[in-house]
């Protein structure tokens, strides 16, 4: 369908406004909203993800692509909602406790959006208990983890204890992320996964959950 290509396209290209306007107009005219998250919304955050994988887009790029992206999911979630649209899975993401950054959290969270992932995103500060509760009380498939500092890093190792403490390690799988880490870190504290940036977390995520790249 030429609308959804366009919706993708004007996706790529960060024009929150039109965006938002072909999403209005396609659910106008019926158009199943799975279809518009699948064949426009998801479609065109894969290029976004792609371009900036190669180098050809970077940062402030992305986020304007986010922004439209965002844009479109506050028209599409009710009728999403009414339709019965199944997610990929939940993620639960989080800043860990002491670190009160959250720019590169709310970028994997909108790519993770846009690869069609339920988000429950605890902020900025969390605990490791709280992460145990949100684990207990949404049941996700994933727990992400950010921290940009040094200082705070540590503070993955504490959560990813507590959570295994709680018995919750077989439940789900726990990938880390930020400026100070890398994969020896994470695999030093018994972390799943780990990603650089946001277009490689969602790579992370799918390959976790076995769904096709």
């Amino acid at each position: 369908m030429q609308e959804l290509q366009e919706l993708a396209s004007q996706l790529e290209q960060g024009k929150s406004q039109k965006v938002a306007a072909i999403t209005q107009q396609l659910l106008g005219a019926g158009v199943s909203p799975q279809l518009i998250l699948n064949e426009g919304l998801i479609a065109g955050m894969a290029v976004v993800g792609e371009k900036m994988r190669n180098g050809d887009i970077y940062l402030p790029e992305v986020l304007q692509s986010a922004g439209a992206m965002q844009a479109a999911l506050r028209l599409l979630r009710p009728h999403l909602a009414r339709e019965g649209a199944q997610s990929r899975g939940k993620v639960l993401m989080g800043t860990v406790r002491g670190d009160m950054h959250d720019i590169g959290k709310n970028l994997v969270g909108i790519m993770l959006q846009g690869a069609g992932f339920e988000i429950i995103d605890l902020g900025l500060n969390v605990p490791p208990e709280k992460f145990v509760e949100a684990i207990k009380a949404h049941q996700p498939a994933i727990v992400a983890l950010s921290a940009m500092l040094t200082t705070t890093m540590l503070n993955m190792k504490s959560t990813i204890d507590s959570v295994r403490a709680a018995g919750l390690s077989s439940n789900v799988k726990v990938i880390i992320g930020g400026a100070p880490v890398n994969q020896s870190f994470a695999d030093q504290i018994g972390a799943d996964g780990y990603a650089r940036d946001a277009v490689l977390a969602v790579d992370k995520v799918k390959h976790l959950l076995g769904i096709s790249l």
